[in-house]
C-alpha cells in the first residue's frame, strides 16, 4: 500500500486547477451558485475533502438552459457551417490532448482511479473521440426519395440538431462520459447543459475551460455542478430541454425517464450491467486469464460492461482461477496518482460500504471466497481484488450489480452452447458480454445468441469512437459512438415539393 496522497503529487497544471475557486459555467462566464452553497470534493484515496464546488440547484439549471436556448435559436452558433462548428470540435480535441497529463492527473484525485488509466484510457480515447465526431459534422445528411405513390412531388429528408441537450455523467468515468455525450452533440449542432456527479465534477469544469479557450460561441456549452436530486432532477424535467442524455444506475434511469414525460423529451440512457464471461474448454488460458483479470478489475469493477459473471468449463477451471487469483493477488493496490498503483480506491465511503456488503452477502448465501474480500490499508476506500466461487443464480452478487472488483464465478461441465447461453442471459441487464474459445464457429454461434449490446471473443471490454456502444434490456436506450450517436442528437424532417 502506498503513502497518503498529497497535492504535492499533482504536477503544476493540476495543482494549480485544484488552487482555483470554483465555479458555474453559464452563457460563456463564470458566476457562483445563485444561492452561495459548495459540494466538498473528497479525495478517495483518503476520505478528506481537498476542493469545493459550487451547489448548483434548479434556479442555476434555469440561467444555464436560458443561455443554451438563446445559443441554440438566436445565437452564431445556430447559422455556423458544419465545416466550421466542425473544425471546433476537432480544436476541443486537440486542447484535450495537449493537456492530457493534467485532466488524467485531476481525474486520478477526484475519482481514484490509476492515473496511467486515466492517461491512456479515459483521456486518450475523448481527444480522439472529438477528433472522429469532428468529421461527422459535415456529412450529416438526408435522402432525396422517390415517392411509392408516384406522385408528382420532389420529396426529401433534412437530417437537423435535436436543440438544447441536458447530459448528466456517472463519477466511474466522469471526464470521458462526458465527452462520449458532448462529442456528437456538439458535431449535430445541438447545445448542452451538463451535469457532472456530484462526487467527481472537477474535469468538467475543466473541461469548459477547454472548451471557452477554443472558442465556442457563448451558452453552447454550460456546466452546472450540483446534486443529482437537485440540479440533476430540475435538468431532467426542464420543459425547454429538448433531450436529456443519462448514464448511470438503471434505478435512477427510470427517475429520469419519469421526469423527461412532462414535455415528451427525447431520452438516451446508458445504464447498468452484468456482463456475463464464458469460457469454454478450449479456450487459450494465456489470452483468458488476463481479459478476464481486466474485465472485471479495471477501474476497480467501476465499470458499467465490467464482466462480473464468469462461467467457466470445469475442465479449464482449475486453470483459470489459479491464473486470475494470481493475477488479482500481484496487482498494485495505491493511490491513483502513482503511475505504479493497478487498483486505486472505490470512489466514496458509500460504495465501499455497498461492495463490502455485496460481498458478505455472497458469503452468507453459501458462496465461497476464493481471495481477497478485505480492505487495503487503513484510510481511504480501497477494497482487495475479489473472486466468489461456487456461486448460484439466484445470490444478490449474482443477479445484482456490484459495481466492484468482485468476479461472482459458476462452472459447467458440457459443450451445449444454448444452456450456458441461456444462464449468461439470465439477467435484467444487456450491455456487455465475451466469450474465450479457439473455435471459430462456436464464437459466432455464442456471439450472436448473447443478449448484450457489445459482445468481445477472447477479450472483454470493447470500445472505440466508431463502434456503436448501449445496451439490451435494462441497460438502456440509444447507442452511444459511431454514426448512431449522431442520430441521437438529431431529427428528421420530411420535406414535400409539388412539381
Amino acid at each position: 500500500m502506498n503513502a497518503p496522497v498529497t497535492l504535492q503529487r499533482l504536477g503544476a497544471d493540476a495543482a494549480r486547477f485544484v488552487a482555483k475557486e470554483k465555479k458555474l459555467y453559464i452563457d460563456g462566464t463564470w458566476v457562483p451558485a445563485m444561492e452561495g452553497g459548495t459540494i466538498d470534493v473528497i479525495d478517495p484515496a483518503t476520505g478528506k475533502a481537498f476542493d469545493r464546488v459550487p451547489e448548483g440547484k434548479a434556479a442555476d439549471i434555469d440561467r444555464a438552459v436560458a443561455a443554451a436556448r438563446k445559443a441554440f435559436d438566436d445565437g452564431p452558433w445556430a447559422n455556423m457551417t458544419p465545416a466550421d462548428r466542425g473544425k471546433l470540435v476537432w480544436k476541443l480535441g486537440d486542447l484535450v490532448e495537449r493537456h492530457a497529463d493534467e485532466l488524467a492527473e485531476l481525474e486520478a484525485l477526484d475519482n481514484g482511479k490509476p492515473v496511467t488509466d486515466a492517461r491512456n484510457g479515459d483521456v486518450a480515447f475523448s481527444y480522439e473521440l472529438l477528433r472522429y465526431m469532428a468529421g461527422w459534422s459535415t456529412k450529416i445528411c438526408g435522402q432525396t426519395i422517390p415517392l411509392s405513390a408516384g406522385a408528382p412531388f420532389h420529396a426529401y429528408t433534412l437530417r437537423e440538431p435535436v436543440g438544447v441537450c441536458g447530459q448528466i455523467v456517472p463519477w466511474n468515468f466522469s471526464f470521458m462520459m462526458a465527452v462520449w455525450k458532448v462529442a456528437p452533440a456538439l458535431a449535430a449542432g445541438c447545445t448542452i447543459v451538463l451535469k457532472p456527479a456530484e462526487q467527481t465534477p472537477l474535469t468538467a469544469l475543466r473541461l469548459a475551460e477547454l472548451v471557452e479557450e477554443a472558442g465556442f460561441p457563448a451558452g453552447v456549452f454550460n456546466v452546472v455542478t450540483g446534486y443529482g436530486e437537485t440540479a440533476g432532477a430540475a435538468l431532467a424535467a426542464h420543459p425547454d430541454v429538448d433531450k436529456v442524455a443519462f448514464t448511470g444506475s438503471t434505478e435512477i434511469g427510470k427517475k429520469i425517464l419519469d421526469a423527461a414525460k412532462g414535455n415528451l423529451k427525447k431520452v438516451s440512457l446508458e445504464l447498468g450491467g452484468k456482463s456475463p464471461m464464458i469460457v469454454f474448454a478450449d479456450a487459450d488460458p494465456a489470452v483468458a486469464i488476463p481479459a478476464i483479470a481486466y474485465g472485471i478489475f479495471y477501474n476497480m469493477g467501476q465499470t458499467c460492461t465490467a464482466g462480473t459473471r464468469l462461467y467457466v468449463h470445469k475442465d479449464i477451471a482449475d486453470t483459470i482461477l489459479t491464473g486470475l487469483k494470481a493475477f488479482a493477488e500481484s496487482m498494485s493496490i495505491g493511490v491513483g496518482l502513482d503511475p505504479k498503483t493497478q487498483i486505486g480506491p472505490l470512489v466514496s465511503q458509500e460504495q465501499f460500504d455497498r461492495v463490502s456488503a455485496y460481498v458478505k452477502a455472497g458469503l452468507a448465501d453459501g458462496a465461497k471466497l476464493y481471495c481477497g474480500g478485505n480492505r487495503a490499508g487503513t484510510e481511504g476506500y480501497f477494497l482487495e481484488p475479489t473472486i466468489l466461487t461456487e456461486t448460484t443464480s439466484d445470490m444478490s452478487v449474482v443477479k445484482e450489480e456490484i459495481f466492484g472488483p468482485v468476479l461472482v464465478v459458476a462452472t459447467f461441465d458440457d459443450d451445449d452452447i444454448d444452456s450456458v447461453v441461456k444462464e449468461a442471459n439470465n439477467s435484467i441487464y444487456g450491455l456487455a458480454g465475451s466469450v474465450f474459445t479457439r473455435d471459430v464457429s462456436r464464437a459466432h454461434k455464442v456471439a450472436k445468441k448473447l443478449k448484450a449490446g457489445t459482445v468481445g471473443v477472447n477479450t472483454h471490454h470493447v470500445i472505440d469512437p466508431a463502434l456503436p456502444f448501449g445496451g439490451f434490456n435494462q441497460s438502456g436506450w440509444g447507442r452511444e459512438q459511431g454514426y448512431e450517436a449522431i442520430l441521437l442528437y438529431t431529427e428528421v424532417k420530411s420535406v414535400g415539393i409539388a412539381l
